[in-house]
């Protein structure tokens, strides 16, 4: 994929699977904590 001068790769093997894995766990849980401070 390419984003204007950005040339992104997805990695393979188990880094790139360990690497999706971890950043979907840390977005989610940061998506959580911004829903509930926008909710109180």
């Amino acid at each position: 994929m390419r984003f204007g001068n950005w040339d992104v790769r997805p990695l393979g093997g188990w880094a790139g699977c360990l690497a999706m894995i971890v950043i979907s766990i840390v977005l989610s849980i940061l998506l959580t904590l911004v829903i509930n401070l926008l909710l109180r």
